[in-house]
């Protein structure tokens, strides 16, 4: 493979992926008051309405090392293809999915006051790991994973909220089934909780990590 030059780089085309990076770098760094909060605020709205790297890289140039870890990433990640998402959108509305559904590799979820309901205890899971990729603007996205599930939390939230349970004695091990949720949440929520089968409820309750 031949590695691009910068100025290809700078032409390329940014990905969903490459949006919600570069605002959680720019989240971070309002944290730790490298930014205020109008400065943050600027720049987010000038992230999702960017359309290359050009355009996004001087919004995190400034920012210790994310300009860099922002181009590694579009320079190389991005190259490997991971197929199109399943697209939810709930606007003024809601979606749910339960019971024995067939549960796509990766999900790209966007909830403006509105709720997507995702039960995956008797989903037919379609690998080891699994994506969602979630907006919530004045929405919500609620997930129930079964005790065996770890989740991985890589999104961030805005004046919102993110809550994820702590590993079960199943969910622990090496070789757990994977759920990774990444995205923004602003005046919204993502809510994970684990519970047990319905069929194995007397003999699992004491081991959901419920919170």
């Amino acid at each position: 493979m031949t590695a691009e030059k910068p100025s290809d780089i700078s032409r390329m085309r940014i990905s969903d992926a490459d949006r919600d990076q570069a605002a959680s770098l720019l989240g971070n760094a309002m944290a730790e008051g490298r930014l205020t909060p109008q400065e943050h605020s600027e720049r987010i709205d000038a992230v999702f309405a960017a359309k290359t790297q050009a355009d996004i890289q001087p919004l995190v140039s400034d920012l210790p090392g994310a300009g860099a870890e922002l181009a590694a990433r579009t320079g190389s990640a991005e190259l490997t293809p991971l197929g199109r998402p399943r697209r939810m959108v709930a606007l003024l509305s809601e979606i749910r999915r339960s019971g024995r559904w067939q549960v796509p590799a990766r999900i790209k979820a966007v909830t403006v006051l509105g709720g997507v309901h995702l039960d995956l205890r008797e989903a037919v899971l379609p690998g080891r790991e699994v994506e969602i990729r979630a907006t919530c603007v004045l929405g919500g996205v609620e997930i129930i994973v079964p005790p065996e599930v770890h989740v991985v939390d890589d999104g961030w939230a805005l004046v919102g909220g993110r809550e994820v349970p702590p590993d079960s004695t199943q969910s622990a091990r090496r070789d757990a089934p994977v759920l990774r949720i990444k995205g923004v949440s602003i005046l919204g929520g993502i809510s994970v909780r684990r519970k047990p089968r319905e069929a194995d409820d007397s003999s699992e309750t004491t081991q959901t990590g419920d919170q």
